[in-house]
């Protein structure tokens, strides 16, 4: 395996291939999905080791010390050989990070094989494909959490711990000074224990990113605003309590803390800076100085690390491990947002190269996340646009896979008698049932409307009426079940779709599901196990704009491409009415998940292919804007906005390959530009979206046995993309779409 190394005596970094480290009793071996680089502590290392043997000396006078000690024990000699091989030897780096455990020892019985943990310390947390890491040095992490957030573990415990020393109580103001990533997270952790914070740093990104992330204002250490905001923050009588979370040889934070401290004030000590406290008015403060000890209890306890011997919870009720699930908790419920403060993910290839740019300040971080190869999906964020902010670039998210459609036996469609009425079934009869596709249905020749179920038998009854079905019922049994119907609609509300499709299926029905087909992987694949069960593929999927009318014709007269295309789609979705269903992202999904698939499809209609990889990036006010890769260097672009005016049109889009352009203006006018100028009918129409060509399509499939209009892999492909949309939100980057073998 490989691992992060770095010799002290050169300064050498190295990506070095390592032996696996054994199972032993009384741990995991967990396999890395992220580590973090801890961009004050490592980098200091990573620093020191740069420096010449006096100036290592100089900066670890404890280390001196014990050399001194030494000589006056073992000669100089014997000591200078043990410091010179000491040095001149690799050491580890990193000791933060979450990981899948690979196998568990003997003793071990909290967490099982395949379990998502987080793990921490500098001897078992390290920048290492896998680590061995004992009991009191890892958590499960909370279901939801993403395992790059899980990776900020422990230096969120770090924080937490610093403030835990300074006993914050509601109403009280705390200064934070230095706002690197624990000062970040201290901020944080304070404003959700109810204390209004001030910040201080040097650098105006972090600063403003710390007010974003809840303190009430930051500044520059000399900035008379910081004195002034502490003021009137107080009423003049200062801080309750400061947190120096911040490095180097100044010693300005411990200055600054007692000046702008209350009487009896506390003073927390959690990075590493210089500690000349001046004597005169530290004393006339009276001010309490704690020291806050790494990640909690426990810590530098062999007992407790190694040997897995707990504290009393009685006695000691915050250890190491319980800050650490303490704080994956608190992400987990999102008091704490360490998205934020993702500067760049790399992968763990290029870690050496990662470390120098950070050293050399070509990389301006917060916190930088490792990557190990199986969660490598493409370029880290920002790599290939250059992004190196402090502000928190986006991160790159897993692969999706595509499932593969595998069939069952039995997949004919089922026999009809000649002349014989086709025969549908509603499950479900709302506004976009009974607006858009009854009336195309209802009364047509050839077509009998047998049954609808609905939840409630009100609306059953209402849509037995307006539109003629035989027979209204709430029993879904008694449609799957009867086997005069020919084809179930699935109308209901998104989140019951891929259940409803999965049993018509098993059913034997021929299904048409408005869209989406699914909210998760998960249901996706329970679908495709049910055509596979069943041998019936007999599915379509609700999405009618690739067969509306100006759209096909369109296409015709834009002809065959030889090269790339770029397609843009603008959807001016505008903004729905607060209590909408739509709104209800934790049961329906989000509102592009619900509809964002029409859009894939048109521009997969049009480009002659399924996507590759999706990205998608979000505004603040939720706008969206999703590119899809295709094969052959084909991309679409599609902007989904809610910020839009009302009278601008709702769907314009534009194709432009080969010399050629194709416009379609809302589904009332389409144009071609070439040699030739094509533009239809310039008269105002009511806006066809394809609903009714779409039934057309459906209803031979069915009435004649042939292939449906959409084939599987198609929808299958489409909803995957959709669901990428998310996944690439959530991680920040481009999703690659693998096709399942």
């Amino acid at each position: 395996m490989k691992q992060v190394v770095q010799n002290y005596k050169s300064g050498e970094l190295a990506l070095l291939d390592v032996p696996v480290p054994g199972c032993k009793p009384g741990g995991v071996l967990v396999r890395s999905a992220y580590s973090l680089i801890s961009t004050g502590t490592e980098l200091m290392k990573v620093s020191e080791a740069g420096m010449s043997i006096l100036g290592k000396a100089r900066s670890r006078p404890d280390q001196v010390a014990k050399v001194v000690q030494s000589v006056a024990t073992n000669g100089v000699g014997a000591t200078y050989r043990k410091v010179m091989g000491k040095l001149d030897s690799w050491t580890p780096l990193g000791y933060s990070l979450c990981g899948v455990v690979e196998q568990v020892g003997a003793g071990i019985d909290d967490v099982a094989v395949g379990d998502l943990v987080a793990c921490a310390g500098n001897e078992h947390a390290l920048h290492a494909e896998l680590n061995w890491v004992p009991r009191n040095l890892y958590t499960p992490v909370p279901d939801g959490l993403e395992p790059r957030h899980a990776a900020f573990g422990t230096v969120g415990s770090i924080a937490l711990q610093g403030v835990r020393r300074g006993e914050p109580q509601l109403g009280e103001v705390a200064l934070v000074i230095g706002l690197g990533l624990i000062g970040q997270l201290v901020v944080q952790l304070l404003t959700a224990s109810g204390v209004r914070v001030v910040g201080v740093d040097p650098d105006p990104v972090r600063c403003d990113l710390a007010v974003r992330l809840g303190a009430v204002t930051c500044g520059d250490p000399a900035s008379a605003a910081v004195t002034s905001s502490v003021a009137e923050l107080t009423g003049g009588h200062g801080v309750d309590q400061v947190y120096l979370a911040a490095g180097g040889s100044s010693n300005e934070p411990v200055e600054l803390a007692v000046r702008l401290s209350r009487d009896r004030g506390r003073v927390v000590d959690i990075g590493k800076c210089r500690l000349d406290l001046p004597w005169n008015a530290y004393y006339m403060k009276e001010l309490d100085v704690r020291f806050s000890r790494s990640y909690g209890p426990g810590r530098y306890d062999p007992e407790y690390e190694l040997e897995g011997r707990d504290y009393p919870i009685g006695y000691v009720r915050w250890t190491e491990r319980r800050n650490l699930a303490c704080f994956l908790d608190l992400a987990a419920r999102g008091r704490v947002d360490v998205e934020p403060l993702v500067s760049r993910i790399a992968d763990f290839d290029d870690a050496v190269e990662t470390y120098r740019n950070l050293k050399d300040g070509e990389l301006k971080a917060v916190a930088v996340l490792f990557r190990y190869p199986e969660q490598k999906t493409g370029p880290a964020a920002g790599e290939e646009s250059g992004q190196q902010t402090g502000q928190g670039s986006a991160a790159e998210a897993p692969e999706l896979t595509v499932p593969a459609v595998r069939r069952g036996a039995g997949g004919a469609a089922p026999a009809r008698s000649a002349g014989a009425p086709v025969r549908l079934a509603f499950i479900g009869a709302g506004n976009y049932a009974t607006s858009m596709l009854l009336p195309h249905l209802a009364r047509r020749d050839g077509v009998e409307l047998a049954k609808v179920v609905t939840t409630t038998a009100l609306s059953a009854a209402n849509a037995q009426r307006k539109f003629g079905f035989r027979d209204a019922t709430t029993d879904l049994d008694a449609v799957l079940g009867d086997p005069s119907v020919d084809a179930v609609f699935v109308v209901t509300r998104h989140s019951s779709h891929a259940e409803l499709t999965r049993r018509a299926l098993l059913a034997g029905k021929t299904v048409f599901v408005e869209k989406p087909l699914a909210l998760t992987e998960d249901e996706l694949a329970a679908v495709l196990a049910a055509v596979e069960e069943s041998g019936n593929d007999r599915l379509q999927v609700g999405f009618n704009r690739r067969f509306a009318p100006l759209v096909q014709e369109a296409g015709k007269q834009f002809g065959p491409r030889t090269g790339p295309a770029n397609l843009r789609y603008l959807v001016n979705a505008g903004r729905l009415d607060q209590g909408s269903w739509y709104l209800r992202q934790d049961s329906e999904g989000s509102r592009f998940a619900g509809e964002g698939g029409h859009f894939i499809d048109t521009a997969s209609r049009l480009l002659g292919a399924d996507p590759v990889s999706v990205y998608a990036v979000a505004a603040p006010n939720e706008d969206l804007q999703v590119v899809l890769r295709y094969p052959g260097g084909s991309t679409a672009t599609i902007s989904y906005v809610t910020s839009g005016p009302a009278g601008f049109p709702k769907e314009t889009l534009d194709l432009v390959a080969d010399g050629r352009a194709l416009r379609l203006d809302d589904f009332v006018r389409a144009s071609v530009y070439g040699r030739k100028r094509w533009v239809s009918s310039r008269l105002p129409k009511a806006r066809d979206k394809g609903q009714r060509a779409e039934l057309d399509a459906f209803l031979a499939a069915v009435r004649t046995g042939g292939p449906m209009p959409i084939p599987l892999e198609s929808l299958v492909a489409t909803t995957a993309a959709t669901l990428a949309v998310q996944v690439s939100l959530a991680g920040g980057a481009p999703v690659t779409l693998a096709r399942a073998r």
